[in-house]
């Protein structure tokens, strides 16, 4: 089996997830750990927030789509890429596509935040709209995949995806000081099971905490059941997060016994408002709810010296008031 055949089908290992620490180096921002001494106050413990809504793209996803981009051999890059996404791995993708001078289709459901669709476009991307369901999205990326022998760079289940994005940890990590526990936030598990790698390797007496939206908990009941859910039906604001747990994800998340902690959207919108209150940063809701996670578990963290990924940024400005409203 070719290298490029290999990172279809295997799960990834933590020697992955250096290799795309230096493919994209060229490509993706260090970004900065932040720190709110009142945000830390009120969640009584130490809070270092790792910025991902400050990478290019405006999200954590283009360590991953960028990783993907770069990883195809030229044979396989001048064929082009196609995803299926609501909104952030796409944009990452076409961006990564556009560092490398390749064609991208995105697939997006109907419903996705303009904002997002918006820098889809603007990045160079063709949009490819379908019914707001998975089943939708993966009929039409393989309408797409025959039309025009793109490779696949699935969001969350590409172990060249999962590697990329757990070098947003394994950057965290670096600090010479061990952080008690690590939240972030779960949807299909690419942030999550990417992290989990890194945990294991660089730091693991690190606890690693998922903070998944309670509309949307089927990663909640995947790990209690011991085997993935895939029967639901999302409702929560975080639209980031209404993704199934993939395959893969799963399986490197129940190795690692990762542990899932549930959170109401209000609780969300609130940890959302406060972050900006306090730091001034906009993030969006499914990368709040990390932050929201922590303060709901206040037991679970008294003390300890947390870190926290904010997974994005990308938030319509016209949706805010209503947003915060709701919360």
């Amino acid at each position: 089996m070719n290298d490029t055949a290999r990172t279809r089908t295997a799960l990834p290992v933590f020697d992955d997830v250096l290799a795309a620490a230096a493919r994209i180096a060229p490509h993706a921002h260090v970004t900065p750990v932040l720190r709110s001494h009142s945000i830390d106050a009120i969640a009584g413990c130490e809070l270092h927030f790792k910025a991902e809504h400050l990478q290019r793209a405006g999200a954590f996803k283009f360590r991953g789509a960028c990783n993907a981009v770069w990883s195809l051999s030229d044979e396989d890059a001048a064929r082009g890429v196609v995803t299926h996404s609501s909104g952030n791995h796409g944009a990452a993708l076409a961006l990564a596509a556009r560092t490398r001078g390749i064609a991208c289709h995105v697939v997006v459901p109907e419903g996705a935040v303009a904002a997002k669709l918006a820098a889809i476009e603007a990045y160079g991307a063709t949009l490819h709209r379908c019914a707001p369901t998975i089943a939708a999205r993966e009929i039409r990326c393989a309408q797409l995949q025959a039309e025009t022998g793109a490779e696949l760079v699935h969001p969350y289940t590409d172990p060249r995806v999962i590697a990329g994005q757990g070098t947003a940890a394994l950057e965290l990590l670096s600090d010479a000081t061990p952080f008690d526990a690590l939240v972030v936030p779960v949807g299909g598990g690419g942030l999550a099971s990417g992290t989990a790698l890194a945990v294991a390797a660089c730091s693991p007496r690190t606890r690693l905490h998922l903070a998944e939206p309670s509309g949307a908990a089927e990663t909640w009941a995947s790990m209690q059941r011991g085997e993935r859910v895939t029967e639901f039906t999302p409702d929560t604001i975080c639209d980031g997060l209404r993704g199934t747990l993939g395959e893969p994800n799963f399986a490197l998340l129940h190795a690692h016994g990762a542990r899932v902690l549930k959170v109401d959207d209000a609780d969300t919108v609130a940890a959302m408002r406060l972050f900006w209150q306090r730091t001034k940063q906009i993030v969006e809701p499914s990368s709040a709810v990390a932050l929201a996670a922590v303060l709901g578990n206040r037991e679970t963290f008294d003390g300890q010296r947390v870190g926290i990924v904010l997974s994005g940024g990308n938030v319509d400005p016209d949706a805010l008031p209503e947003l915060f409203a709701r919360g």
